[in-house]
């Protein structure tokens, strides 16, 4: 038989054990999760979930009943604003990294001790730490959308820079290196390999340009959208991988001729004709460039370990050394955020010891004048004691 409280209810079952039952903010009439060993343990039970109540802390249990796999799926979903390329991303990363050990978990049973285990175990397999640290942010994103659901009440994901990327540093190529890469390219994608160099243009975004897009007048290349490749072997044409990402980027004069003969030699003639595609006419594809023409260009040029991405690497480091300032860096490359452009600024060498020997100048002439000034003061100032002793004689 229930005894009846201030809240709630508890009644022994026919096993000996206590049920606990309360009436939730819902109106639901909703049992514990649980049965207990004595009427005072489902009593502090009871207790503490009316604080619960009290304080709005309370979650609906049936929310964190689904799977962790079903609630990231929905995750995905409740999100359209994604680029394709990004929903593939993170349906990898779900299917290779995180539903083996989180998918048949009710995700309000998911624990600290459950993400610091699944972590430690992914680095052990042999992940990369670059990896590993892209998949937590993905599991840590999901669960900080499960604390504002109302489904648990604090993210487990609280293993401290867990979520740092420490990817190594890409190499940064000289002029030199890539003025001898785009030469040993085939002549179709010499211009490619320039203007990811000295526009600093990422690849889907090369891939999109556009007859119109180019105003060979004055030189400058408009970006409004991006090539996306879709797993199945479809394409589609987007937005650039942010807002910020829509821009005018001038390029150097002294790669125009090469772009301007390729346009002449390689792209159509109507204004939406692709200014890069494959020898057959068709969108480039990044997979079948890197295996049919990028990878034997690196062994003719003599570079190894050396990704297409570096190319823009190469020309943001450069625009740095250059004399960019932050918000010029920023609007080259397509950022809106501040990060990446600070990381240019802040790693140049060469920029570095400019600025040194700009300051070393400064100095030197503060220098140079103090000393050449001193002999000066010198006599004003023996001439000026003189003066005082002979008026001292005089008097």
């Amino acid at each position: 038989m229930a005894s009846r409280r201030r809240f709630g209810r508890v009644r022994r079952l026919p096993s000996g054990r206590y049920q606990a039952r309360y009436r939730g903010p819902d109106g639901m009439d909703r049992p514990a999760p649980g049965t207990f060993a004595t009427k005072t343990d489902a009593e502090r039970w009871l207790a503490r979930t009316e604080v619960e109540i009290h304080d709005d802390h309370w979650r609906d249990p049936d929310l964190g009943r689904a799977s962790f796999a079903e609630y990231a799926a929905s995750w995905i979903k409740e999100r359209p604003g994604l680029r394709p390329n990004t929903v593939q991303t993170y349906q990898y990363m779900l299917a290779r990294h995180l539903l083996p050990s989180f998918g048949n978990r009710a995700v309000a049973d998911i624990r600290e001790a459950h993400v610091r285990r699944w972590r430690g175990e992914l680095l052990d397999s042999g992940a990369s730490a670059a990896t590993v640290a892209k998949a937590y942010r993905l599991m840590k994103a999901i669960m900080s959308t499960a604390v504002d659901d109302g489904i648990v009440q604090r993210n487990p994901c609280r293993v401290r820079g867990a979520g740092q990327d420490r990817s190594p540093e890409r190499p940064v190529l000289s002029v030199g290196e890539v003025v001898a890469l785009a030469e040993v390219m085939p002549e179709r994608y010499r211009a490619l390999v320039l203007l990811a160099a000295f526009g600093s243009l990422r690849w889907g975004e090369l891939a999109a340009l556009r007859r119109c897009d180019i105003d060979a007048e004055h030189g400058t290349i408009r970006v409004e959208r991006s090539l996306t490749e879709l797993a199945g072997g479809g394409r589609m044409f987007g937005p650039p991988k942010s807002a910020a990402g829509k821009r005018v980027v001038v390029v150097p004069a002294v790669i125009r001729p090469a772009l301007a003969h390729h346009m002449a030699t390689f792209t159509a003639s109507p204004p939406d004709a692709l200014v890069f595609t494959s020898p057959t006419g068709a969108p480039l594809r990044d997979g079948n460039f890197r295996r049919r023409v990028w990878d034997p260009a690196l062994t003719k040029a003599g570079l190894s370990d050396t990704h297409f991405h570096d190319l823009r690497h190469t020309g943001n480091t450069l625009t740095a050394i250059a004399g960019a300032s932050l918000r010029e860096l920023m609007d080259r490359m397509g950022h809106s955020s501040p990060r990446a452009a600070l990381i240019y600024l802040h790693g140049s060498d060469a920029r570095q010891r400019a600025i040194a020997d700009g300051l070393n100048s400064l100095v030197e002439g503060e220098l140079r004048g103090r000393v050449e000034e001193r002999p000066k003061r010198a006599r004003r100032r023996d001439r000026a004691r003189g003066g005082h002793v002979s008026n001292g004689e005089a008097s």
